[in-house]
Order: structure tokens, then sequence, then C-alpha cells
């Protein structure tokens, strides 16, 4: 077996290893970006190599791998370049304002750390605070928004044991008043929201909290019903941002000029959008989302190189904006 494999194997081992439901060969196919076949042979290899590996069926009648006992410990370890993605997604939760979740990833690192071998730990390091500074990771100045800790610890565990909270909320006209919020889940760009139901409503449909707004925040102990439909990563695939609006969630048509087709074409602008190649080198980009005014924000920095076809809203938002003094494209 060549080396490669051998590593792939391991790292299927691995995979198998951390889901306790099992995996199935379409979680092979879509972690190693295999074909099918390929998937099937490397799950029988696991099967010959391991011998903690059993196969079962499933209630929708899937066929499922997993792996008992701690045979596979020893084979395991982590490398410099591991270890360096949990500091950056360590910064980038930081920079977000996630600062629980940060503390959350933090533990992982040590613990990480904690069991890596004292003879592969030094190089590790070694290893490991070069890849930082090459990355810059540790000087990286720029804005973040503010949550206060105690609001984020108290959301997070409300959210796991879907609890009703009570938070002081300052709204857009300055007014604070106190509010009981079912949470349902958290929204992260250049704000953190939080997404629930408002106790004080009766429609029952989400709304957006923006948590630097959030203050004394507390449990009730009183618990609720998460709807069943809804799913949070649904409910923010309608925005451009994270900020969702019913009423505006629409198609936009986004064209950019040649001089800034090349760019564009390097920006995943939406997850359901299309881009066509024009004749005269422009770039055309089409999605379904609402937010008309993080749109806004975010096309304000292609200057005239980009031009809103719809909706007409957007247009309007825009069309004083369009600056074409810009040295340098984003």
């Amino acid at each position: 077996m060549s080396f490669e494999k051998a590593r792939k194997l391991i790292e299927l081992a691995a995979m198998v290893r951390a889901h306790r439901q099992g995996v199935t060969l379409d979680d092979v196919v879509d972690r190693f970006n295999v074909a099918m076949r390929t998937a099937q042979r490397m799950v029988h290899s696991l099967e010959d190599m391991f011998i903690d590996t059993e196969s079962f069926t499933d209630e929708l009648g899937r066929k499922r791998w997993r792996m008992r006992g701690n045979g596979l410990r020893d084979f395991l370890t982590v490398t410099a370049e591991q270890t360096a993605a949990l500091e950056v997604a360590i910064d980038a939760m930081v920079r977000e304002g996630a600062t629980a979740e940060a503390a959350h990833l933090r533990t992982i690192r040590d613990v990480v750390h904690a069991l890596v071998p004292d003879n592969r730990a030094i190089r590790i390091e070694t290893d490991h605070e070069a890849l930082l500074e090459a990355m810059g990771l540790l000087a990286r100045p720029g804005p973040r928004p503010l949550v206060d800790d105690s609001v984020s610890a108290v959301v997070a565990e409300a959210i796991k044991g879907c609890t009703l909270i009570e938070f002081d909320y300052t709204s857009n006209d300055g007014r604070t008043r106190r509010r009981t919020v079912a949470p349902l889940g958290v929204l992260i760009g250049n704000r953190r929201y939080l997404v629930g139901r408002d106790g004080d409503d009766d429609d029952g449909r989400p709304k957006h909290f923006r948590m630097d707004r959030m203050s004394d925040a507390r449990s009730t102990n009183r618990s609720f019903v998460r709807p069943e439909k809804f799913d949070v990563r649904q409910f923010a695939a309608k925005a451009f941002g994270v900020f969702e609006r019913e009423d505006e969630f629409g198609e936009v048509v986004l064209r950019f000029s040649a001089e800034a087709a090349s760019e564009a074409r390097s920006y995943e602008f939406h997850p359901s959008q299309t881009v066509t190649q024009l004749e005269d080198g422009g770039l055309e980009v089409r999605f379904h989302a609402s937010g008309h005014l993080e749109m806004a924000w975010h096309l304000y920095m292609w200057g005239d190189k980009v031009e809103v076809l719809a909706p007409e809203r957007l247009r309007n938002l825009v069309g004083n904006h369009r600056r074409g003094d810009f040295p340098a494209l984003p």
C-alpha cells in the first residue's frame, strides 16, 4: 500500500471512529471527493485492516460503518497545519465577536496539544508558530463587533436547552425595553444577530436582535418547543449577509464591468448565484436573497465597476454612490 493510500485509510478510520452513528458511502464520497467505486474499496480496506470496524443498516435502509474500541489511537496525530487552522478559527471567532465559541475552541486546542506525544510536540510547535507568523495571524487589526461575553454565554446555553431568555434591548430609536425571546440560532457577519421568536408578538415569525444591543441577559428556566421545520441555515440562506427581510427577498442581478470581471469571478456573492460571462468581457451575477442595505454596503466597494440591474429598490439605493476614484478593487 502506498503512503498516500495509507494516510487516507487512517483518515477514514478517524472519521468513522469519530461518528458514533456511523458513516455511509455517500459520506466517504463527500469527504474524500472520490467516486462511489473508490469509496467502496476504501471501506473494504478499512474492514480488512481494522478489526473493530462493523457495519449495520440504519432505519432508512442505508448501510453504515462504525468503529468500536481505541485501537486507532496510536495511529493518530496532528500536524502543524491542523493546529494552525485551529488558531485561524479562534481568531475568526474573536474578530466576529463570538467570544464564547472562541473559548470552547481554545479548550479543544489545548486538549489536542496535550495529547500530542512529547517526541512530536516540539517540532509541531515550531512549525505551528512559523505558520502563524507567515499568515500574519498575530497582527491583524480591524473593526469587530463588541458583544458582552455574558450575553453570548446565556444565549448559547439557552439554544442548547430550548430555554426562554430575557434581556434589555436597545432599538434603533434609542429606547430600551425588556424582551422575552425563544432563541433559535445566531448569525455571524459584520454584526452578530440572535434569531428568535419574540414572546411579545403574536405572529411567531423569527426576528433578528443585534447582540451588541443586548444586555443583562438571563435565562428564565422556562422551556419552549423549537419549531420542527425551522432550520437556521435555510433561514440564513435567504439573506445576502445576515439580515433577512421577507419583503425584499427576490432575484438580484449584478453586472460587473470587464475591468472588474476577473475579481468578481473570484467571489461567491451568494450560494444560489449563477454567473454568466458577457460578450463585452463583463460578468453578470444572479442570485435570490434579501438584505438590500448589506448589499449596498458591499457594492459600494466596487464603485462604478458594478451596476445593479435588478431589483429597482436596490438599484436606487446604490445609484448615487457609485464612485470611480477607488485605486483598487476589493
